[in-house]
């Protein structure tokens, strides 16, 4: 079974690359291969920065107000990333579909990529399901990666089990509180 890398693994490798940012070059291509993509970049001396703008860029998605800006946002973003579908059959991977011209950068194909993987996300499982932790929507939490809900029931609000438990303690401690008076 081929997975599609334009739908929700780009999205995860989008939060994956802007929750954990690796130190060099070689570790953002280590972490698209470990998401499913498969062909490799001519590097340059600026990936590592321009990578980092692109998941910069991305984030403005992930933290939109509402529904209709994020949809700005990332048409936007899809604009510049633009280029024709190609079908492309390389890497012993059999034929399939690039959202992106040949012999791009690194920065511009994870580009294409992310914003293409992140519309099918939204658009298929709802606009809702994106965004950060809400543990760290409570004052003094340092929690703020991002959360890409990929549950069955669209309800995922925690990047992780360590921050659900952590929100659910401390809910359950001021509940106890206002007990107490």
């Amino acid at each position: 079974m081929q997975l599609n890398p334009y739908g929700e693994y780009a999205v995860l490798l989008a939060a994956s690359l802007a929750d954990d940012w690796p130190s060099d070059r070689d570790g953002i291509e280590a972490r698209t291969r470990e998401f499913g993509m498969t062909m490799g970049f001519d590097p340059t001396p600026t990936d590592l920065g321009d990578t980092r703008a692109v998941i910069d860029e991305w984030l403005t998605v992930v933290d939109a107000a509402d529904p209709q800006r994020r949809a700005e946002i990332l048409n936007a973003i899809m604009a510049n990333a633009a280029a024709y579908p190609r079908l492309v059959d390389h890497d012993d991977e059999g034929w399939h579909l690039h959202y992106r011209d040949s012999n791009q950068s690194l920065a511009h194909v994870l580009r294409a990529v992310i914003c293409v993987g992140t519309a099918l996300h939204l658009t298929t499982r709802g606009m809702h399901r994106l965004g950060r932790c809400a543990a760290g929507l409570t004052p003094g939490d340092p929690c703020d990666n991002v959360v890409v809900d990929i549950t069955r029931n669209g309800r995922q609000r925690y990047c992780s089990v360590r921050c659900a438990n952590r929100d659910a303690v401390r809910r359950h401690r001021a509940k106890g509180a206002g007990n107490s008076a």
